[in-house]
């Protein structure tokens, strides 16, 4: 039972570190895309620039709490 834990718990920590990368990525991509829009007048653009921020933030912070859930005592 131990081992399946263990195993669980990497999985966790793997799953938590590739979704604050990915969360990170998405959340730059999303300030570009805002500072574009701002300078370029295209509302549309800023406005998926700030989503794309939410999104990127929501999923950093989903990866940081798997990682802690993965963390074996």
């Amino acid at each position: 039972m131990s081992n399946e834990r263990d195993a669980q718990d990497k999985n966790l920590t793997r799953q938590g570190v590739e979704d604050s990368i990915k969360g990170k990525a998405k959340d730059a991509t999303g300030k570009v895309k805002d500072a574009a829009g701002g300078l370029t007048g295209n509302v549309k653009l800023q406005a998926e620039g700030k989503v794309d921020q939410l999104v990127g933030k929501t999923q950093d912070a989903i990866g940081k709490v798997e990682r802690k859930a993965g963390r074996t005592e």
